[in-house]
């Protein structure tokens, strides 16, 4: 149901609200908004306010420790020290969005039009790059740089990923 309300929300008011900076060249391969982040749940999961509409929000490309985990404490300190309180945008694959099994959007998330809290998350070392959704190089690269750098969770001789630490 909540999916349904957000994606009528989205058709009827998405577009009165895209930056020039961030507009597609193709307006239908992509969903932009801006949003208030009113929580943080975890290293990877955000909560905002569109209108007065909350929206549960997947960071795209990574995957951070769960609470329980190993870093799991300092990866939602650090996305919460980057985003909360904050007006960000969002750029989410398709025209209505991109939507998790769960119902939360996926996307990326903009401070600014340079600052990506997504690509953020992994050069602090707090986040994987998930690979199983994403085959972007740029993130790959990332990553690789933050474990070479031994930064965050890579200081940690045996880091366990949060796609096994669930299993």
């Amino acid at each position: 149901m909540q999916k349904s309300i957000i994606l009528f929300i989205l058709l009827f008011l998405g577009n009165t609200i895209i930056p020039a900076s961030f507009q597609s060249t193709s307006p239908t391969d992509q969903l932009i908004l801006k949003v208030k982040i009113i929580g943080v749940k975890d290293g990877d999961t955000v909560e905002g306010l569109y209108y007065q509409l909350p929206i549960v929000i997947r960071l795209e490309h990574i995957d951070a420790p769960e609470k329980k985990q190993a870093f799991g404490t300092v990866s939602k300190k650090k996305l919460s020290d980057l985003a909360f309180g904050k007006t960000v945008t969002l750029i989410s694959k398709g025209k209505k969005g991109n939507f998790d099994r769960n119902g939360r959007m996926i996307a990326e998330i903009y401070t600014n039009e340079k600052t990506c809290l997504n690509k953020e998350m992994l050069k602090t070392g707090l986040a994987w790059h998930y690979k199983k959704y994403s085959t972007s190089a740029e993130y790959a690269q990332l990553e690789n740089t933050a474990h070479k750098n031994r930064v965050g969770l890579w200081a940690d001789k045996n880091p366990i990923a949060p796609w096994n630490f669930r299993k």
